[in-house]
């Protein structure tokens, strides 16, 4: 399979930018962003509009004159998004083979999707994020005439949350021709809400950067069924005493996969490896405080970090234990965030980073296996209709860290899950006995 790429330009915004938007201010919450590209790759089957390539650039522009920051660059001093208009790169490619071959084959092998990220994106790190265009977009066609639409966004602009909703709008202004002037989704505020900071006096650098990793990462896919989910349901509610309280399906399959992954990296002879795993939290429609942050864009997310420790190991059989210790961890910092003020939640993500990836205790010491369990479930991307109907897979991840991508199945009923995780705990992970029973792949 080889990917040819066409031709490379800059997609500009239809209008141009007026003169007191040229200069956007980033967050907090910009400037405590991983520094790193994030792809995300939707695979479309073909249909019948020969000009898909057209009408996606032309909407891209227009959808631009909102999105103003998107087209600019990060300004030298890193603090803000110099909005002049330098337009977004747009890739046009071709690949040699058909996109039902490529699905039957990367539904077992998601690496196989790693040829259709934008260009380049790969040589993307914290030596030249800061000098590289903030979102990427590249158009693969199969020679069956399907689709591969790729975009990539700078981590330091905006989360995935806010990718998602440019995505999900892109569609639709694609599909309806909307114009420019009546695109209006996201507010620009978070910059006002939490300033750019000086944190070299208040938050020093990880002792190790505990959530990047040197080993190979590979990508597999496991699905949950709605049969099995019903069952996972039965286990929880016949293991001892009652919870107080009903877990979500992302609740029950999150418990299930960290309860497999701590086993599968610890070895037969030893204790179990103390964990982190990262739990993210979109902070928009949560805080009562200010609810004008409901649609904003950028960065606004706090990763809670939920740790299990070694005097747990003998909780660790107990399904019960793991999904009330994830269930406590994020109750109690929304509960924080529900009235606090801006200065009150920076202070708040401050301390949970010292905590946890900071101090010697667990951001120093490298046998504790770090990884973020992030669910997509009830965003809408699998409802990116462009006019060609809806996505046949889709693919994320920068393959930077272990992540445990979590989305609702074409049916809503089940939950797909995207596994990045080091190549040496892959299949002792497969093996594990609680996902032979209860996951496919």
């Amino acid at each position: 399979m080889q990917v040819k790429i066409l031709s490379k330009n800059l997609i500009k915004p239809s209008l141009p930018t007026p003169q007191h938007l040229k200069n956007y201010k980033l967050s907090f919450f910009d400037q405590v962003a991983d520094v790193a590209h994030l792809p995300l790759v939707l695979f479309y089957p073909h249909c019948d509009n020969n000009s898909k390539n057209e009408e996606l650039e032309e909407s891209l522009s227009r959808i631009l004159t909102h999105l103003y920051p998107l087209a600019g660059r990060f300004a030298e001093d890193e603090s803000s998004i110099l909005c002049l208009d330098q337009g977004v790169t747009y890739i046009k490619a071709t690949v040699n083979c058909k996109l039902d071959d490529f699905l039957q084959q990367a539904n077992k092998d998601l690496d196989l999707a790693l040829p259709f990220w934008p260009q380049g994106i790969m040589e993307v790190d914290e030596t030249n994020l800061f000098v590289s265009p903030l979102m990427v977009v590249q158009v693969t066609t199969f020679e069956c005439g399907g689709l591969a639409l790729a975009i990539s966004h700078a981590h330091p602009a905006m989360d995935g949350c806010t990718t998602f909703k440019i995505i999900y709008e892109w569609a639709k202004v694609c599909k309806f021709g909307t114009p420019s002037k009546e695109i209006n989704f996201m507010n620009f505020n978070l910059g006002t809400l939490f300033p750019y900071k000086d944190l070299t006096t208040i938050l020093e650098p990880p002792v190790d950067e505990g959530k990047r990793t040197n080993s190979k990462l590979i990508a597999r896919k496991f699905v949950f069924e709605e049969d099995a989910i019903s069952r996972l349901r039965e286990k929880f509610d016949s293991v001892g005493e009652g919870l107080g309280f009903k877990p979500s399906r992302v609740e029950m399959i999150t418990t299930l996969l960290w309860r497999s992954l701590i086993r599968s990296t610890g070895s037969n002879n030893s204790h179990l490896k103390r964990s982190i795993m990262a739990f993210p939290i979109n902070l928009r429609g949560k805080v009562a405080t200010f609810p004008e942050i409901a649609n904003s864009f950028g960065n606004l997310i706090i990763e809670i970090p939920i740790k299990f420790e070694h005097d747990d190991e003998t909780k660790m059989e107990s399904l019960h234990h793991i999904v009330k210790l994830i269930k406590e961890s994020v109750q109690v910092i929304i509960s924080k965030c529900v009235k606090a003020t801006p200065d009150e939640i920076v202070s708040l993500v401050i301390d949970l980073y010292k905590d946890s990836y900071a101090g010697l205790e667990w951001g120093g010491d490298n046998e504790v296996v770090n990884f973020t369990c992030s669910s997509l479930c009830r965003f809408p991307i699998q409802k990116t209709d462009f006019g060609w109907a809806e996505p046949s897979l889709m693919h994320f991840g920068s393959r930077h860290s272990q992540v445990f991508w979590l989305y609702d199945t074409e049916c809503e009923t089940g939950i797909v899950v995207q596994m990045d995780l080091e190549e040496k705990y892959m299949d002792k992970f497969a093996c594990d006995q609680d996902i032979m029973d209860f996951a496919k792949f």
